[in-house]
């Protein structure tokens, strides 16, 4: 019992950990005191997708770096443009109970195309999970900025991220670009992988929005996307263990920091204090995703919701929503994992003949 409690608290070892929390920050920080500078907040969600950019920038080698940054930041605008698309072409603002379906429908069809792109790209972390949340903030806001502005803003924060990932070079005397390593052709175990985990996002995520969608009437929820966001991290892992692991450190680290969230709204800061506590907290989160993801969400969950609900105002009703959702979309992804674990147990059953 003591290991596995130990777990929420141990940590894996670091690898440079300092240098990509410092990056993906200033990554953050510079657009968003930009916006508040220039009085545009209103691009403020375009920016911080695009931000993500330096999440993939885990990558040695500045050649490699640049690659990998390229083609995720690549992937990120395409998907906040379908999303911008969406929001203005095919959900119905006018009809909540609509607009949720059809933004959970959306999604779904999302996660597993990008589950399938960032395997092919070679991409870590792989799957859809970022690509989840970005699609379906965006695709719930009811007033979008004109596409060309929501788009450029967009662009200026993934090409900062690409410049911040091999800014070392540039400070760095005597550092060079060194050698690309292209990515090995993938085989046909790995392509048929690719596919199989696609269709799990898509199971994890269309089944946690879906559920989220039916409950939200009686329990007052307004948030179903967090819901799909929870579904597709326990998806992520070597083995089933770790993979459930994840869904219960998504929860308990979840509500740990929405003890944190609760502060911030108590203290109600002004604004330019909250933009600077989303660079703190992504700091923070990048410090500790890669080796503890119970302390990691501690700092993902208040930088969730302060990015996204910034121009609405921070409420109570966050907490609550932010607490629900997550652990209907845990408990779905935890549910796939262990139903494909099953079938998987079963089909390796009936491929091997049995020793007579």
């Amino acid at each position: 019992m003591d290991k596995k409690f130990g777990s929420l608290l141990t940590l894996g070892p670091s690898t440079n950990d300092h240098w990509v929390a410092l990056r993906t920050a200033v990554g953050i920080f510079v657009p968003l005191f930009t916006l508040l500078a220039i009085d545009r907040l209103d691009l403020m969600v375009f920016v911080i997708f695009g931000a993500f950019t330096g999440v993939y920038g885990r990558v040695p080698g500045y050649a490699n770096r640049l690659a990998a940054q390229a083609k995720a930041g690549g992937l990120f605008l395409v998907v906040i443009l379908a999303a911008a698309l969406a929001s203005h072409y095919l959900v119905n603002h006018d009809d909540l109970a609509a607009s949720a379906w059809m933004v959970v429908g959306l999604t779904t069809v999302v996660s597993g195309i990008c589950s399938v792109a960032t395997g092919y790209l070679q991409l870590r972390p792989g799957g859809s999970l970022f690509h989840i949340f970005a699609f379906a903030a965006i695709a719930s806001m009811p007033h979008q900025p004109p596409p060309a502005e929501s788009m450029a803003a967009a662009l200026a924060a993934v090409l900062l991220a690409i410049v911040l990932g091999f800014s070392g070079m540039l400070l760095a005397k005597g550092a060079q670009w060194g050698p690309y390593l292209k990515p090995a052709p993938l085989s046909r175990p790995v392509r048929l992988a690719i596919w199989i985990e696609a269709l799990m996002y898509v199971l994890a995520a269309g089944l946690a929005g879906s559920l989220a969608n039916l409950l939200a009437p009686a329990l007052s929820t307004g948030h179903s996307y967090w819901a799909m966001v929870a579904a597709v991290v326990p998806l992520v892992g070597h083995t089933t263990r770790h993979r459930v692991r994840r869904g219960v450190h998504r929860i308990l680290g979840t509500l740990t920091g929405l003890v944190l969230m609760a502060a911030v709204i108590a203290f109600a800061p002004p604004i330019w204090v909250l933009l600077a506590m989303i660079g703190l907290l992504q700091f923070a989160a990048e410090m500790f995703i890669a080796r503890n993801y119970f302390l990691a969400q501690i700092f993902v969950t208040p930088l969730a919701l302060v990015g996204v609900s910034i121009g609405t105002g921070l409420s109570a009703t966050l907490l609550y929503d932010r607490m629900l959702e997550t652990i209907i979309g845990a408990l779905v992804g935890m549910l796939v994992v262990l139903l494909g674990a099953l079938y998987g147990s079963r089909l390796r059953r009936r491929l091997v003949p049995e020793k007579t």
